[in-house]
């Protein structure tokens, strides 16, 4: 197989997953910072959705933005994956190192990502009537970036489908489990800082007084 550029490589692994993951395994292809900027346009197109769809489908008030819930569900959610994926596949003898699975499982979401934009944009353009033509890209965004994910795993692992499937489904679970410790966690800082927060006013009250 000849040299590819890496916008060749991303084309060759959304429209052939099979070959294309096998391929970039074998030539040892991929770049973190085209995963990075694939991650980085998945967090700025949920933005998008979020607060600049359509007014005739969704109403947004700015002034409510939080960026808090979108770092949640892509940058941490992404992570969370990459390292759930990495512990569960080296008990299951996977192959796959960190480095690669956070590579191909970025590569995996071009699907998803695009459509958030399609989305946007079909939202400008479209009326309320005509909402089944900006859930098409949608749900083929979201089945395309699975099946792409699904042979990622199978590929960077050298797992049989089986196999593949099993570790995905553990990885999601191992991904539950993660997400409620910090949850936890998170809420047990405020907690502390509230409490810590409450008894420095208290002192400083009392030194007023």
């Amino acid at each position: 197989m000849m040299e590819l550029t890496e916008r060749q490589w991303i084309r060759h692994i959304v429209f052939h997953p099979v070959e294309g993951f096998e391929d970039l395994r074998w030539k040892k292809a991929g770049s973190m910072l085209i995963a990075n900027i694939i991650i980085a346009l998945w967090f700025i197109g949920e933005i998008l959705c979020g607060n600049f769809y359509g007014q005739q489908f969704v109403m947004t008030d700015l002034d409510k933005f939080s960026i808090v819930p979108y770092i949640t569900r892509t940058f941490i959610l992404f992570f969370v994956w990459t390292i759930s994926n990495w512990s569960i596949c080296t008990l299951f003898y996977g192959e796959g190192t960190m480095r690669k699975i956070y590579i191909y499982s970025a590569y995996a979401l071009v699907p998803y990502v695009s459509q958030l934009y399609i989305q946007v944009l079909l939202s400008h353009f479209l009326v309320r009537d005509e909402i089944i033509f900006i859930h098409i890209p949608e749900v083929v965004g979201i089945f395309w970036s699975a099946l792409l994910m699904f042979t990622a795993i199978k590929a960077v692992h050298q797992f049989s489908v089986s196999k593949a499937l099993l570790s995905i489904f553990f990885t999601i679970a191992v991904m539950m489990v993660i997400l409620v410790l910090m949850v936890l966690a998170v809420s047990l800082i405020q907690q502390v800082y509230s409490f810590i927060s409450s008894i420095f006013a208290e002192i400083e009250y009392r030194i007023r007084v």
